[in-house]
């Protein structure tokens, strides 16, 4: 590795990203002389940017956010396998000579949820909005651990294609975007001892982008809203579930636990995560 480390977050857009925020706190915190920059760089632009990164000796890889998760794919020498079954790449590190994909995106969105996923539980269910790259990892994650899905997508076939591709077993739902839009009145069961979870996975909410159009008779009571969405911190989606008396959590926590992972992979060390309490303040949480 170079002496002097430089990592990017490639996105387009990628101007509020605050992964440089979230790793030049934990470079200042271990003492390590590096940096870790945003470049905006557009879909024609993922080649040009990755083979200028291959002769850069201080380059010490890059995470990949919306759009380019997928797409990021034909320009790498080959992933882990991880990234490969999910056909989305959230991380890349150069590795004796090769552009290397990984995906740390399932086990982020995942921590935050640990505590109440060691509990024994007669039945989980994940609403999910999205179909895109990070909508990917969450769809495999939770499937692994026993959730029933809906997946909603403004392309109910591609959301369909993705369940059959990522969670063969179970009896998953793919469903319109549309579907949750409406109120329902839907009487749902009993839920005590059930875990239920909403979940927008995609970039609507985002500062810039409509909001998510939600209806929140839509989610059983008890339920746990998460948005992925970074910026802004609180979301339509995430007041409107407060409102309605469910608990929520925010993309931040997504957020911090991949780009633990990712900067490991990065800066060969491990992160100093003994300081979250800090970190999660200074992002403004």
């Amino acid at each position: 590795m170079s002496a002097r480390p430089i990592a990017h977050v490639i996105g387009d857009p990628v101007s509020g990203s605050k992964s440089p925020a979230i790793h030049r706190f934990w470079l200042e915190k271990l003492g390590l002389d590096g940096d870790y920059e945003a470049r905006h760089v557009e879909a024609g632009g993922l080649a040009n940017y990755l083979s200028h990164a291959r002769e850069d000796p201080d380059w010490a890889g890059c995470n990949v956010t919306m759009p380019h998760k997928q797409a990021v794919i034909r320009h790498l020498d080959r992933l882990d396998p991880v990234a490969e079954t999910l056909g989305a790449v959230n991380t890349i590190v150069p590795e004796d000579g090769e552009l290397v994909g990984y995906n740390t995106d399932a086990p982020g969105f995942i921590e935050p949820l640990e505590p109440l996923l060691g509990d024994n539980h007669l039945f989980r269910m994940a609403r999910i909005v999205g179909t895109g790259g990070a909508a990917r990892a969450i769809v495999a994650a939770l499937a692994q651990r026993g959730f029933t899905l809906v997946l909603a997508g403004r392309d109910p076939g591609k959301a369909r294609a993705l369940l059959d591709e990522l969670a063969p077993d179970g009896e998953h739902h793919a469903v319109h975007l549309s579907h949750f839009a409406e109120p329902t009145d839907f009487p749902f069961d009993d839920r005590e001892g059930c875990l239920d979870l909403v979940v927008n996975a995609s970039p609507l909410g985002m500062r810039g982008q409509p909001p998510l159009p939600f209806d929140w008779s839509h989610a059983p009571p008890g339920s746990l809203a998460y948005d992925i969405v970074t910026d802004p911190g609180e979301t339509p989606f995430l007041t409107n579930a407060r409102e309605a008396g469910h608990r929520t959590i925010g993309g931040l926590a997504m957020l911090v636990g991949q780009a633990a992972l990712a900067f490991a992979k990065l800066y060969s060390t491990a992160p100093p995560r003994q300081h979250d309490s800090e970190l999660f303040g200074m992002l403004g949480t």
